[in-house]
């Protein structure tokens, strides 16, 4: 039986700052009340019930992305910039899959989109 992704972690040396980046870029709702100030970010709607799939592939270097669908990615990457994040991966049309790209947070974790 495959067991699914139940949980992500972003780290930083700046939380507080780093879920703000989130909280505004994708609308999470992120509870950080708590004595070691851990950003909870609250489940999604419309996520696949069993958890999420993945894949494992070749790399210049080792890398965990997640991936957050989104309405439109040019929207997103260019909001992705303007709260100090940097564009990684243009707009690309996987064959037979949809489209995504990449963008990095202000400390360089790097987020995938997808295309809703």
């Amino acid at each position: 039986m495959t067991r699914p992704v139940v949980h992500f972690e972003i780290r930083g040396q700046n939380p507080a700052a780093l879920q703000g980046f989130y909280r505004e870029l994708f609308a999470w709702k992120i509870n950080a009340d708590n004595p070691l100030g851990y950003g909870f970010v609250e489940p999604g709607i419309g996520g696949p019930e069993s958890g999420v799939g993945g894949g494992i592939t070749s790399g210049d270097q080792p890398r965990v992305v997640i991936y957050v669908q989104v309405a439109d990615l040019a929207e997103t990457l260019a909001k992705a910039e303007s709260l100090g994040g940097k564009r990684i991966m243009e707009p690309f049309q996987l064959p037979g899959r949809p489209t995504i790209a990449q963008a990095a947070d202000p400390e360089g974790n790097v987020i995938g989109l997808v295309q809703q």
